[in-house]
């Protein structure tokens, strides 16, 4: 199975990355992680925010794997505890098919793309920059991955 990411966005700062490339080098060869960052509609124009999203929702589908699962990260998405993500991980392996997990640009995601979505899913209810939510994504698929196979990174 693979874990897609796939965001909005295409510069994040070092750390980030840094950040990332840790976290997406201690999953298993079983649960692969893949990021693919989709280009910013450019916030120049006079584009409608609706036009910028459609623009990116464009991109975002064609980085679709054909069959996968798709998960919006929505503010207004279920809120999961770690052992809840743990769960839905464990769904989502026994789905067979690979989890494409969607990140926004700075104004979200399309309203139709988040609606087409099997699954829609909240990180926090605080804002946050999109190159931590990469980071804060990654990291907490690696910490359901750990509680499903009993790892100790994960303690109660």
């Amino acid at each position: 199975m693979k874990l897609l990411i796939v965001a909005v966005g295409q510069r994040v700062p070092a750390w980030a990355q840094t950040a990332w490339d840790d976290y997406a080098k201690r999953f298993p060869p079983e649960l692969k992680i893949e990021l693919k960052a989709i280009k910013t509609e450019p916030r120049t124009g006079g584009k409608t925010t609706e036009q910028l999203m459609a623009a990116e929702r464009q991109r975002i589908e064609a980085a679709l794997p054909r069959g996968c699962h798709v998960v919006a990260l929505d503010e207004r998405g279920t809120a999961l505890t770690t052992q809840a993500l743990a769960a839905q991980l464990r769904q989502w392996q026994a789905l067979g098919a690979d989890v494409a997990l969607l990140i926004g640009g700075p104004d979200g995601l399309d309203p139709a793309l988040r609606q087409a979505a099997q699954q829609r899913i909240r990180l926090s209810d605080l804002t946050l920059p999109h190159a931590m939510v990469r980071v804060l994504l990654v990291e907490q698929l690696y910490r359901a991955w750990s509680v499903n196979a009993g790892h100790p990174y994960h303690r109660e």
